[in-house]
C-alpha cells in the first residue's frame, strides 16, 4: 500500500519519556485516511500520551522527550521545519470535558478560523455561512440558530461537546483527536455525540480514545489494543472484537483486568 494515500497518520519507533519514565515503547501504526480508528486499553496504558503527541500538546511539559518519527499525510510534524500552528490547522484536538470559550456560539464558531486567517478580510456574510455550515455539520444547527449571540457555556454539556467539535471545522483539519469525548455525558448525550462522529467520517480522519469498549465497538471501523505503552493489536474492530489475536485483547476484553 501506498502510505501517501491510504493513510493519514503513521508512526514508526515512537518513543515517549516522561522525565525518566517511558510511557511509549515503539509506536509503529499505520491509521488509515477518512475512517474511526479507536485506541482501547486499561488506564495509564499510554493512550491519551499517544493521541496528545500526535498534535504535539506532550512537547509543552519541559520534562517530555520523544524520539521517532510521526507522519501526518507522509510528512513527519516533528521535523525541524514545521511550524505548530500548521500541525494545528491540520490536526483538531476534543478533550474529555467540553471546553467551549466564555463567548457567543458565533464567536466559539470563528475563533480559530480569525487565528489562522489573520489579516484577511472576511464579510459578515462569508462569517455567517462559515457559522451555519460548521454548525449544521455537527448537528446543532437547528437548535441554536435563534441563539448565536448566547453563552456557550449555557449550552447542555452534549451541545457544548458538539460546539467544540464544530469550533475545529472552518479551519478544515485533515485530522479530529477525540480524547474520551464522551465521559462527561449522560447515555443521550454520548448516543447524540457517537451519531455525530458517524457522520463526520469519510469527511475527516477520526483518533478517538475510550475506556468504553461498547463505544468502540459501536463507533470505529478499525481499533487499538495499547498495553504498558506498547501497541499489542491493531485490527478491524470487529476482528478485534470477535477474534483478537493476542491473549491480552482477549483477556482485556473478556474483563479479565482494566
Amino acid at each position: 500500500m501506498n502510505s501517501t494515500i491510504d493513510y493519514a497518520i503513521t508512526t514508526e519507533s515512537l518513543n515517549l519519556w516522561y522525565d525518566t519514565f517511558q510511557a511509549l515503547y515503539d509506536i509503529n501504526l499505520n491509521i488509515r485516511n477518512q475512517i474511526i480508528t479507536s485506541l482501547i486499553g486499561p488506564s495509564g496504558c499510554g493512550k491519551s500520551t499517544f493521541l496528545r503527541s500526535i498534535n504535539r500538546i506532550n512537547e509543552r511539559l519541559g520534562y517530555v522527550r520523544i524520539n521517532g518519527e510521526i507522519k501526518v499525510n507522509n510528512h513527519n510534524i516533528y521535523a525541524p521545519e514545521v511550524e505548530l500552528i500548521q500541525v494545528r490547522k491540520q490536526i483538531g484536538m476534543v478533550f474529555q470535558r467540553p471546553n467551549p470559550l466564555p463567548s457567543s456560539i458565533r464567536e466559539n464558531i470563528l475563533f480559530g478560523y480569525k487565528i489562522h486567517n489573520k489579516g484577511k478580510k472576511v464579510s459578515r456574510s462569508e462569517q455567517d455561512d462559515i457559522v451555519e455550515k460548521s454548525l449544521q455539520q455537527v448537528l446543532l444547527w437547528d437548535k441554536v440558530k435563534d441563539k448565536l449571540h448566547r453563552k456557550a457555556t449555557e449550552l447542555s454539556l452534549e451541545e457544548q461537546q458538539k460546539l467544540c467539535i464544530a469550533r475545529l471545522l472552518p479551519v478544515q483539519p485533515e485530522i479530529l483527536l477525540m480524547d474520551e469525548p464522551c465521559s462527561a455525558l449522560d447515555p443521550q448525550g454520548t448516543a447524540a455525540v457517537e451519531e455525530l462522529i458517524w457522520e463526520l467520517r469519510g469527511n475527516y480522519s477520526i483518533l478517538i480514545v475510550t475506556h468504553n469498549m461498547a463505544q468502540a465497538r459501536r463507533a470505529s471501523e478499525e481499533c487499538i489494543f495499547m498495553l504498558m505503552g506498547k501497541v499489542i493489536e491493531h485490527q478491524t474492530t470487529e476482528d478485534l472484537f470477535v477474534t483478537p489475536k493476542q491473549k491480552e485483547t482477549a483477556d482485556y476484553i473478556e474483563g479479565r483486568y482494566g
